[in-house]
């Protein structure tokens, strides 16, 4: 007869503790980004509150067509973001303007930057967003 493993929540032991995520490897980060296939040149920058939350837009001159436009825009945000284009990979909307990628590293600052800076300059000029929002 084989033994049967018993979990820690079976016997009521307390489970065991995991490791801090400080300093135990990379971080997967999650960015939610709105798409504007078709654009004059690529351009990284801006806010939009979307689906999955206040989203980075990135502009790509690719055109929505047989994903090309989803792989300009993974090597774009992976340009931006200061990270290899493999480290950057999409996780939801294949088909949609609205993506979450997984980028592989801790990106939140200068994703901070991309997204709420760029942003706030455009309504510090006085001028409308460029993707039609506010």
């Amino acid at each position: 007869m084989a033994k049967r493993r018993v979990s820690s929540t079976e016997t009521g032991a307390p489970a065991p503790a995991r490791a801090s995520r400080a300093g135990a490897g990379p971080v997967d980060s999650s960015v939610a980004v709105r798409v504007r296939p078709g654009a004059g040149r690529n351009r990284v920058g801006g806010r939009y509150d979307g689906p999955h939350g206040p989203a980075l837009i990135v502009a790509v001159a690719a055109p929505a067509v047989d994903g090309k436009a989803t792989e300009a825009v993974r090597r774009a945000l992976a340009e931006a973001l200061g990270v290899r284009p493999a480290a950057v990979t999409l996780k939801i909307g294949a088909t949609s303007r609205d993506k979450v990628f997984t980028v592989a590293g801790d990106v939140g600052p200068r994703l901070a930057h991309l997204r709420d800076e760029a942003a706030g300059d455009a309504t510090a000029r006085g001028g409308a967003a460029r993707d039609g929002t506010a």
